[in-house]
């Protein structure tokens, strides 16, 4: 039987020495300013070496109730990404929301505005 490796244990190789990549991603995303957003692709960019795929598999691994402020983190257009199941997408835009992060009738942030870091 042929053994296959996991995309995490992929992902964790090639981190650098010390500190995983989730870790790395998770210590960037403690950094957004409540009532700031950020996208996916621009933590990716500040940690370096992952995707915005590889920031939203971190964010969707994070446990219930994690210290992470993982509702600051949106697609690169400004919306909330949609979530497999349950009510992941109401409980993030009510979260920034309550931080006083305002969304237009489409359902999208202005990351000019409320983007971090600030272009």
């Amino acid at each position: 039987m042929a053994r296959t490796t996991s995309s995490a244990a992929k992902i964790i190789a090639t981190d650098r020495p010390g500190k995983s990549l989730y870790a790395r991603i998770y210590t960037a995303v403690r950094r957004i300013p409540r009532g700031r957003v950020s996208s996916y692709g621009r933590i990716a960019r500040q940690v370096g070496g992952c995707t915005a795929r590889q920031v939203g598999y971190a964010m969707a691994a994070l446990p219930a109730g994690s210290a992470v402020p993982w509702h600051r983190v949106i697609n690169h257009r400004g919306e909330i990404s949609g979530r497999r199941a349950g009510d992941g997408a109401a409980l993030q835009r009510a979260r920034l929301e309550s931080e006083g992060v305002d969304f237009d009738r489409r359902g999208r942030v202005d990351l000019r505005q409320r983007g971090w870091p600030i272009p």
